[in-house]
Order: C-alpha cells, then sequence, then structure tokens
C-alpha cells in the first residue's frame, strides 16, 4: 500500500466529485477528484470574486517553475488556464477508472495518493515563495 501524505487525513467526503485541503495560502487548495471513469489530483487557485488577476499571477509564478516541478513530480502536468473561469489548476489526470468502475478503486486509490504525495512534494517549495 502506497504510504501517502496527510494532507487529507482529517477530511470526510461530500456530495461533490472532490475533496481538497488548503495548500498553505488561502485560495489554494489541494484536490482529490473523481469522475464517472477517471479520477486526478490538483493545485487549485481561486482566491475568490475579483481575483482573476492574482490568480493569474500565483499559476505565472508557478508556471515559471514548471520544468523543475514537473521534474520532482517525475511527469508533466496539464497545466489549465480554464478559459471563462476566474480560477486555474495544475492537474494530473488518473486514467484507471472513476466512481463507477468499481473493479479498478483499488488500483485508483493507489495511484491517487501516490500522484498526491508527488505533487504535494513538487508544489510546496514553490508554494512558500509564492508573492500573494
Amino acid at each position: 500500500m502506497t504510504r501517502g501524505t496527510a494532507l487529507h487525513a482529517n477530511i470526510s467526503p461530500s456530495r461533490y466529485n472532490w475533496i481538497g485541503t488548503s495548500a498553505g495560502i488561502s485560495g489554494l487548495g489541494f484536490n482529490y477528484t473523481v469522475r464517472q471513469h477517471d479520477a486526478g489530483v490538483e493545485l487549485y487557485i481561486d482566491r475568490g470574486k475579483e481575483a482573476s488577476a492574482e490568480n493569474e499571477r500565483i499559476f505565472d509564478q508557478l508556471l515559471a517553475a514548471r520544468e523543475s516541478i514537473e521534474e520532482v513530480f517525475g511527469e508533466p502536468l496539464d497545466w489549465q488556464r480554464l478559459e471563462g473561469k476566474r480560477a486555474l489548476r495544475i492537474k494530473k489526470q488518473i486514467d484507471l477508472g472513476g466512481y463507477r468502475d468499481e473493479a479498478t478503486w483499488p488500483a485508483a486509490y493507489e495511484a491517487m495518493i501516490d500522484a498526491m504525495t508527488r505533487l504535494e512534494k513538487a508544489l510546496k517549495p514553490h508554494i512558500r515563495k509564492l508573492r500573494t
């Protein structure tokens, strides 16, 4: 079993398809997402109403360190500006199944924990340096 991260240890699921916790700065969250046939982990950036420019600035600061972040993560990430929305995200999609694929839940679960552990490790040093 994957050792993982304690980020989400005390968080219970809700009616949404995601579960998240703070990345240490208001408006930045480490989230697990689960859809019908896939899952993922992400850093979601949304500092609130009227904060689109600030969200972009944070995203761009992280994007400037993309090579270093992806090197620590161990593979490419999906850097999404989410056109038409104020939020942005840095995501790793996991195509091992979703909530409708019960037979693959154990493999998807392990892959999600592994990806979240690596995402936190790759992003935390850069998040600490953000100018917010």
